[in-house]
């Protein structure tokens, strides 16, 4: 199958193209800066996704079989200081990759969020209608009714939660962004009250091209790891992997600082029909843990504590 990725230099968009080329995949991935060699991918191009026109282009000349979208902004702050241009990459992009995946008669997948919920009433169905309490949460909840709407016979939507992995530059997962804190000096707040349902990229990745593989599932899908956990939970379960200090991380709440007061405070899933359709298997936290590396960026400082 010969698969067209988008974000492919990102922390899910990496581990998509190896799990697809052990699968004897071709892979042409797309990626905005990003200069180095991407392990997995058959063909690397860069491009401007805001650039909608060149995008269409890309893709016809090459037919893809099947379409994946992993790109997005998914810091929800940069969403509600640049609404429209993120909004460009979160709800346009999808939208067109569906527009294209309809007229080749291609397997589209298009990942979004568990944000699209707002947190009061987990753990979340596929049939629950989102509530999204920020901006980011609107822009994914707004792409996947476009993009079901335009490729309903083609398209997958897979909800996923917080991700852990090794992503290419090192600062995109959960213990990515901790080690970035603790080498800076920061001692970390994390709340004991707000829960998720952290997932491994490359768990994830494996479901994704079985995915592409399985043209029977289609419309909205959720797929998570085993546990749900407090942030303080995986960060506590994070320094212990790494054999860190336990008082790296600092025990809080959301109500403690007014700018996290209304975060969601369980944003959990449920998995069913998916999980039980499909030969990979949601991951327990502890495994997860095993395929974590200290990220590269951050060695020295690891190297000398």
């Amino acid at each position: 199958m010969k698969i067209l990725l988008t974000g492919a230099s990102g922390l899910l968009g990496s581990a998509f193209a190896k799990a697809a080329h052990r699968r004897k995949h071709e892979v042409l991935g797309l990626v905005g800066s990003y200069s180095e060699n991407i392990e997995g991918l058959d063909q690397q191009k860069r491009i401007d996704l805001h650039d909608l026109a060149t995008l269409e282009k890309l893709v016809l000349e090459n037919f893809p079989d099947a379409i994946v979208n992993c790109a997005a902004y998914a810091t929800p702050s940069d969403c509600e200081t640049d609404p429209d241009k993120t909004a460009e990459i979160n709800v346009s992009l999808p939208e067109k990759l569906a527009l294209l995946s309809r007229h080749l008669f291609a397997r589209y997948l298009h990942v979004s969020s568990d944000q699209v919920f707002d947190g009061k009433a987990a753990p979340y169905s596929i049939s629950d209608d989102p509530n999204p309490p920020n901006k980011y949460g609107e822009q994914k909840s707004e792409s996947e009714k476009r993009v079901l709407e335009m490729a309903e016979e083609f398209a997958s939507v897979i909800r996923i939660p917080l991700l852990n992995g090794n992503s290419p530059r090192g600062t995109r997962s959960i213990h990515e962004q901790l080690f970035h804190a603790w080498s800076h000096g920061d001692r970390p707040h994390l709340f004991t009250d707000e829960y998720r349902q952290p997932c491994l990229t490359d768990n994830l990745a494996e479901a994704m091209v079985e995915l592409c593989e399985r043209k029977d599932q289609r419309g909205l899908l959720h797929w998570a790891g085993e546990n749900r956990l407090s942030r303080f939970e995986i960060g506590q379960k994070i320094l212990i992997h790494f054999g860190l200090p336990e008082d790296f991380i600092q025990e809080s709440q959301r109500g403690d600082d007014p700018r996290f007061a209304n975060r969601q405070a369980d944003l959990s899933l449920e998995l069913q029909p998916l999980a039980g359709l499909l030969k990979t298997r949601p991951q327990a936290f502890a495994d997860q843990l095993d395929a974590l590396v200290v990220p590269k960026p951050y060695r020295n400082w690891f190297n000398a504590i």
